[in-house]
């Protein structure tokens, strides 16, 4: 991580908190010690168990019509000639038969690299504590794991979590996720996992930590490996 990444994602936040003002729009920012998306390392330039990463965003609502639309970056170092995550989304939530709905797109952007653009429809119901969330990929690519001349369209991610309040500020948070590549894709379809547990200070202000990871090591390598992430968070 460079500082001309923490320099750019630092100036778009700070440009961004005058809208805040607005009770529609939210905002965030966090540090974590290591990004990682479907329990793989983001930052592959180096084997090392602490990668800082820097990462923020906002959702802006709009009213009580459960439509809304939002954006999310994070420094990355995966992709050649590119160093920052930067996803648009919007989408719809809505109540049904008891379950929290949620259905929307989103495009994960690199701006050095466009081989790693990946768009995504995805659906999500909350039970409770429980969500189930499926993601499937619409783009020719999926984050450029096929390869030109190739087709990762079709690849889908199913994950389940879970999030439960157990004491005064403190939640316990667990996930495991299921990918499922597109026939193109040579890689095999591997399950990522994540168990840890968040402390809210109050006023925005929270503390989270977790042991994430993923199978299949054997072929991905140490970007798979489980690692002790912990992220501190501030809502805007």
């Amino acid at each position: 991580m460079t500082h001309a990444i923490i320099k750019s994602l630092g100036v778009a936040l700070v440009a961004a908190l005058p809208l805040l003002a607005s009770a529609q729009l939210t905002g965030n920012i966090s540090l974590t010690t290591n990004y990682k998306f479907r329990g793989q390392d983001q930052d592959t330039s180096k084997v090392k168990t602490v990668k800082p990463a820097i990462q923020g965003g906002f959702d802006y609502a709009f009213g009580e019509s459960g439509w809304y639309v939002g954006n999310w970056n994070s420094s990355v170092d995966w992709l050649s000639g590119n160093s920052i995550e930067s996803d648009l989304y919007g989408g719809y939530k809505f109540k049904a038969g008891g379950a929290d709905l949620d259905v929307g797109l989103l495009t994960y952007i690199y701006p050095g690299n466009s081989n790693g653009n990946t768009t995504e429809a995805y659906g999500a119901a909350t039970f409770g504590p429980v969500t189930a969330k499926y993601s499937h990929t619409l783009s020719k690519d999926y984050f450029a794991y096929a390869g030109p001349g190739f087709k990762g369209r079709n690849t889908g991610y199913l994950n389940f979590a879970f999030a439960q309040e157990v004491a005064p500020s403190i939640t316990l948070k667990a996930s495991v996720g299921f990918t499922r590549f597109a026939s193109d894709i040579t890689a095999p379809n591997y399950m990522d996992y994540s168990v840890g547990a968040a402390y809210d200070f109050g006023s925005g202000l929270s503390l989270g930590g977790a042991v994430v990871g993923a199978n299949k090591k054997d072929f991905f390598g140490p970007i798979n490996k489980s690692r002790v992430i912990v992220t501190l968070t501030k809502t805007l």
